[in-house]
């Protein structure tokens, strides 16, 4: 693994952390950001031990979808909803119309948000020790 990828999976790892530590106090639409920012760093750093430069992009379904043009085939990303992750990462940080994000995410939420996240930092960490 290059020093670079192990970066951004330490960060992903530190996200997680963080996920944990909002939703465990009430803060779900933080916890939600940050559970999707760890799986966008875990899969970015996936990209980096490739050897590809990851795109501007939060959208985790194109980090997949990116990391298999490259012949690296992760089964148990496949089996995960990204897509709710990814529009976790924007709804939960800006206001829609006259609701705040903490006024729309609860624990229900973060708690699938945090299922998730750990599951993509897992996979990544797995494939970049493997």
């Amino acid at each position: 693994m290059t020093p670079r990828a192990e970066a951004w999976i330490r960060q992903a790892l530190n996200d997680l952390d963080a996920a944990h530590l909002t939703a465990g106090q009430g803060f779900h639409a933080q916890a939600c950001y940050l559970a999707g920012q760890a799986a966008e760093k875990a899969l970015k750093a996936l990209l980096l031990a490739a050897g590809i430069t990851p795109p501007y992009s939060h959208s985790l379904e194109k980090l997949v979808e990116l990391l298999q043009q490259q012949g690296l085939q992760l089964p148990g990303l496949a089996e995960l909803h990204l897509k709710a992750l990814t529009r976790m990462n924007s709804a939960s940080r800006y206001p829609q119309g006259d609701a705040a994000p903490a006024d729309l995410f609860d624990a229900n939420d973060s708690t699938t948000a945090l299922g998730t996240a750990e599951a993509v930092v897992r996979i990544a960490a797995a494939q970049l020790q493997a």
